[in-house]
């Protein structure tokens, strides 16, 4: 790990899982916690060079106003339609993300060695994180539930929803990669006592290290 004594937890998992609630049950456990789709928000607003970058690339077309803010639906409608739109967008954005999310881990390391942090991000694996975790945990649901979060929580239309989660990689895929699963399909107590007994089992495995 190369941010001294730093426990580094990688959250990850698809779109509509839960991954924003487990974050939230890591932070009442102490956990330091940061989100890489706040971060991504944040550097696409207006002034920000992910924002001019992005508008160059895609035009004034997806904006809400002239100057204004970036229409996340307007952006998301092109590249979730056109892999090849994902990827220039994705090009754009994640160097800058990244390096956001590595100087948020020297700041904790240089602050509070010996805490322990989490990363929530949906491409965590896909984008190299996995070395540097010291645990992956991947939050998971039901495809149907996925769906009807997307569609009652987030405003989407089914079919907007349904492109949004095939865009996506296999819920197995990143199973298959997971240092710890939470199965996020049932009460909000069922995923708590999960979580609880995962951060349990990773202050052993530090006490023991």
């Amino acid at each position: 790990m190369p941010y001294r004594g730093l426990t580094l937890i990688g959250l990850t998992g698809n779109i509509a899982c839960g991954k924003s609630t487990v974050l939230q049950l890591l932070h009442t456990h102490g956990a330091a916690t940061i989100d890489a789709d706040a971060v991504t928000h944040a550097l696409q607003q207006p002034g920000q060079p992910v924002y001019q970058a992005i508008v160059a690339a895609f035009g004034d077309a997806i904006l809400s106003a002239p100057g204004g803010p970036i229409d996340r639906r307007r952006l998301a409608a092109i590249v979730f339609a056109d892999p090849a739109e994902l990827r220039r967008l994705e090009q754009i954005v994640h160097p800058a993300v990244h390096a956001h999310l590595h100087a948020w881990l020297a700041q904790r390391a240089a602050e509070a060695p010996g805490s322990v942090a989490v990363i929530d991000a949906v491409k965590l694996l896909e984008a190299g994180w996995k070395p540097l975790c010291d645990a992956v945990w991947v939050v998971t649901c039901t495809p149907e539930q996925q769906l009807a979060r997307l569609v009652e929580s987030r405003g989407m239309t089914p079919a907007e929803a349904e492109q949004r989660i095939a865009a996506q990689p296999s819920q197995a895929a990143r199973v298959a990669q997971a240092d710890l699963v939470i199965d996020n399909s049932g009460s909000l107590a069922a995923t708590a006592a999960q979580v609880a007994a995962g951060w349990q089992a990773l202050q052993a495995n530090r006490r023991q290290g």
